[in-house]
């Protein structure tokens, strides 16, 4: 079950629960699951009978323990406990390891859109400047992920609006970034939150580790590279398990590295959601870098290596992969970058 799967799952147990009339609250329109942080138990955990407990007249944990009754024996859900002041903790049956890369695979660019601002327009106003050119541009995009329609308007006007007016006013440049050409300017424009001012050097254009746009466009090309290369030896990417056999034994350190590449792309629809609600495209830079990073730590596990024949595993970690180079390039086109197959 992947997080967009779950996070449904929990909200059909919120409206169920609602039906039968345990609950008195509005429905809302998403609910957010994540990784535990550190000393919580489970796969996931949501905060959603907290935020009904206000509106429902009911303690929180009340709440918690109505909708872990519900959850218990929903398909996918292995255990549901209830922790703190009610925080609902939830284990997955492992019935589909290869889910998120299937779903990553299948929805392609559109893995992490959503229907929560569906209907809603937005206005997005800006000075005449570069910076703000780029961003609004960028959070156009995004909130175009999310359902929303958007237009930008340049200059200050004085005209009534039926949409939700977005003013961003980014600190500018400090000199003019067309020097980095492109793909490069953008980058340098978007990867720093709005109130901080970008960096306009040619560390944009390093082909090295230290610059990040390079490590995310590298990532993406990789994972082409690991595709034509897996051809060559026969096989082709089939979502499963990344784990080895007995027979086919996981190339060392392959379970780790895969979990945190699992981790990154999970974190890519919540991503989504939040930058466009904050009207912050650069959290989805951020995320890029995040994805291509563990994408980067576990390709050597992909391929077959010596006399090792392709396996069902090696399937899998293909899979993965070209779901990393999905979400790696999707996400750069977001950003009005080019995501290239060769670099």
């Amino acid at each position: 079950m992947t997080p967009v799967e779950l996070s449904r799952t929990v909200l059909r147990a919120v409206r169920r629960a609602v039906d039968d009339g345990e609950l008195s609250v509005a429905v809302p329109a998403r609910v957010v699951v994540e990784r535990p942080r550190p000393g919580g138990c489970g796969d996931y955990s949501t905060n959603v009978a907290l935020q009904l407990a206000g509106p429902a007249g009911r303690p929180p944990r009340h709440v918690a323990e109505l909708l872990s009754r519900r959850l218990a024996d929903s398909p996918g859900i292995a255990g549901v406990q209830v922790t703190g002041p009610g925080f609902l903790n939830l284990t997955l049956a492992d019935d589909d390891p290869g889910a998120l890369a299937r779903e990553i695979l299948a929805r392609g660019g559109g893995y992490g859109g959503s229907d929560v601002l569906a209907g809603q327009r937005f206005e997005i106003r800006i000075p005449y400047e570069v910076r703000a050119e780029v961003v609004a541009d960028s959070l156009r995009r995004v909130l175009a992920t999310q359902g929303a329609l958007a237009h930008v308007v340049q200059g200050e006007t004085a005209e009534p609006s039926a949409a939700h007016v977005v003013r961003l006013r980014p600190v500018p440049a400090p000199r003019d970034p067309a020097v980095l050409g492109r793909d490069a300017s953008r980058w340098a424009l978007l990867l720093p939150a709005a109130h901080d001012r970008p960096r306009i050097d040619d560390e944009h254009l390093a082909q090295r580790e230290s610059n990040p746009l390079f490590r995310v466009r590298y990532a993406h090309a990789r994972t082409r590279a690991l595709t034509r290369s897996a051809a060559a030896l026969g096989f082709t990417a089939e979502p499963g398990d990344v784990r080895g056999t007995a027979s086919a034994p996981a190339t060392a350190g392959a379970p780790g590295e895969a979990v945190a590449l699992h981790t990154a792309l999970s974190a890519h629809p919540r991503t989504l959601t939040l930058a466009a609600s904050h009207h912050a495209p650069d959290r989805l830079a951020r995320q890029l870098v995040v994805v291509a990073d563990a994408l980067l730590g576990f390709q050597h596990t992909v391929l077959p290596q010596g006399e090792e024949k392709p396996s069902a595993a090696h399937r899998a970690r293909l899979a993965l992969a070209e779901a990393a180079g999905s979400v790696l390039a999707g996400g750069l086109s977001l950003l009005g970058i080019d995501a290239p197959e060769h670099l």
